[in-house]
């Protein structure tokens, strides 16, 4: 029950809806198997407005709350969960350039990315670096009015089908830590860049996964994101937003889930009677839907948190973030054994839903990670007064 939507909020989760059971539902399981990446609809979920949800509107964005984005985000998750996911990503890195980029850069660029005809990707992991962002080893050295690039990224979303690189560089010395770390937007066929394999998945097959090398690569200073030294605060700025888009993702791939087994439910008999029939399940689809909910709820306040600028914000997205996609993993794999055998089949989409939404508990931060922020805050003088 969306009770608390106003009514353009329902206009635009009607809208994602529409969009995402005509044109990704159908289509979702070839691009899964075949590997393809949808760059078409992509383009279409574009026109829609929905490649630059929350970019300002100068920049041919939308200029949504992130409470909008994560009620459309759903909704194309429940669609495809991860043509959804790079969607999400797409929207991140193309915010970063329009909110941090130089007149001359959104110039050339905002506009193409805001409307989906080229796409993004964000480039902040390194082989050396996970977890622990502000180790990265990248770099990026001043020389007259260009800045040259050599190191390497990986597990890159999209990464050599994009147009547009967001990428975290070192521009201080290695012992300057998160200090000495700057964002640049690089062009994907800037001289210099090589790419790698397309990585084979467990899920997230509809988009590409590959490592990125920079050898000598240049570009001119105009494509700096913000000052020298800002790049870290503009990673963790745009891993708050992340990681609501991730774990609102968890939720559409649940919820498509839920409603999926409760038709099966319905239909499937066993020992004469519907299975929707027998206590045992029907107390199992009730622990799923409340969790789901929960989920659903405490992702709308992290996004509010965001939207408000609570100074507990990352806080309430690294709880959000950890309580939804490991819920809603929950969801998708308690639809799978509601299934029973044919939940294990291709030819039901549950088993999908449940890999594109497994590596959720692992990027934008592990779950591991998400504790670590929560326990260190909670144990903070004043933190229980503050975090309700």
């Amino acid at each position: 029950m969306d009770f608390n939507l106003n009514d353009e909020q329902k206009a635009f989760q009607e809208a994602a809806r529409a969009f995402a059971q005509g044109e990704m539902a159908p289509l979702a399981a070839e691009w899964d198997e075949q590997k393809i990446f949808p760059r078409d609809v992509i383009k279409a979920a574009g026109e829609m407005g929905f490649c630059g949800m929350y970019s300002p509107e100068e920049c041919g964005g939308l200029g949504l709350s992130r409470l909008d984005t994560s009620i459309i985000l759903e909704e194309l998750a429940a669609g495809c969960t991860s043509t959804a996911a790079f969607i999400s990503i797409h929207n991140m890195a193309t915010w970063m350039l329009c909110s941090w980029g130089s007149d001359e850069l959104k110039a050339e660029w905002a506009t193409a990315l805001t409307s989906g005809e080229k796409l993004a990707s964000y480039c902040l992991t390194e082989p050396s670096a996970g977890s622990d962002a502000g180790a990265l080893r990248s770099t990026a050295r001043l020389d007259g009015d260009e800045y040259v690039i050599n190191g390497s990224k990986m597990f890159i979303s999209g990464a050599g089908s994009t147009e547009m690189l967001v990428v975290m560089l070192r521009t201080g010395t290695q012992d300057s830590g998160a200090r000495g770390i700057t964002a640049f937007a690089i062009p994907a066929d800037a001289e210099g860049i090589e790419y790698g394999k397309n990585e084979v998945k467990m899920g997230w097959n509809s988009q590409p996964t590959r490592a990125i090398s920079f050898d000598n690569v240049r570009v001119p200073v105009s494509h700096r994101l913000g000052a020298e030294g800002e790049g870290f605060k503009i990673a963790m700025k745009g891993l708050d937003g992340g990681r609501i888009n991730i774990a609102i993702c968890s939720v559409g791939a649940a919820q498509a889930c839920l409603d999926i087994t409760q038709r099966y439910m319905r239909e499937r008999e066993q020992f004469g009677h519907p299975i929707a029939e027998f206590q045992a399940l029907q107390f199992r689809l009730a622990d799923m839907v409340t969790e789901l909910v929960a989920a659903r709820q405490m992702v709308r306040m992290a996004a509010a948190a965001v939207d408000n600028n609570d100074p507990e914000k990352t806080v309430y997205c690294a709880m959000a973030k950890r309580f939804a996609t490991d819920a809603g993993f929950e969801v998708c794999n308690q639809a799978l054994q509601l299934h029973g055998g044919y939940g294990y089949l291709r030819e039901y989409p549950i088993e999908r839903f449940l890999r594109d939404s497994r590596v959720h508990q692992i990027l934008e931060g592990t779950n591991e990670v998400m504790r670590v922020i929560t326990a260190r805050r909670l144990l903070q003088e004043g933190a229980t007064e503050d975090i309700r």
